[in-house]
């Protein structure tokens, strides 16, 4: 009894891959010669659309395409300062990330320039990576903020309390002035103290792309 139903799951499981690819022509043929028996079918074509979901508007699709491209390209109006910021991380932030960006158990440190000479990051899985000394670029740390926090309402923020809060973060680790004005125009002037740390990739695919 035991090996009849190890034979029946073999024969679904072949037949199951027989459903599509070459296998699947194949079962197509042997029906159409007459050598398959009469309950064995291949499966039906899938329908082009299975009737869930409907078409994003473009209402939608803008609220969605809101990236940042390292030059600054995407980068929305607004403005705000390190003074500014400091007021919202207190308020969105820093029950995760610690009052002074220390990190806590639920987030990471992004606060701190410790090991800004050494750059070991990738002998050193010990090493902690922070906005000080880790990010390359500072128009991507406004991309990351304004789709992904604060994790419990992420969005939410408006894109002057995002320059704001990246203001504060850029002041805190040493990289800006404390009354610096963050917008659209100076924050990809921003260099970052790790910048020059990162290898460009300038891979055009093909056969040697790896």
């Amino acid at each position: 009894m035991r090996a009849s139903v190890v034979s029946v799951a073999i024969a679904v499981a072949v037949t199951a891959g027989c459903d599509r690819g070459p296998l699947a022509d194949r079962a197509r043929r042997q029906q159409s010669l007459g050598n398959l028996p009469a309950d064995v079918r291949p499966a039906p074509e899938p329908p082009p659309q299975f009737g869930i979901g409907r078409v994003a508007s473009d209402s939608e699709v803008a609220a969605w395409d809101v990236d940042v491209s390292p030059d600054g390209v995407g980068l929305p109006q607004g403005s705000g300062t390190p003074g500014q910021g400091a007021a919202v991380y207190g308020a969105k932030c820093a029950s995760c990330h610690g009052a002074g960006g220390e990190g806590t158990p639920v987030a990471p440190k992004i606060i701190g320039r410790a090991v800004r000479d050494s750059f070991a990051f990738g002998r050193d899985p010990t090493m902690v990576k922070t906005v000080g000394n880790y990010w390359p670029y500072s128009t991507t740390l406004f991309d990351y903020v304004r789709r992904t926090m604060p994790i419990s309402a992420p969005g939410s923020l408006t894109n002057s309390e995002v320059y704001a809060v990246v203001a504060f973060l850029l002041a805190e680790n040493g990289i800006i002035d404390g009354t610096a004005v963050i917008d659209s125009l100076t924050l990809p002037m921003v260099r970052m103290p790790a910048r020059d740390r990162f290898v460009p990739d300038d891979r055009k695919g093909g056969p040697v792309f790896r």
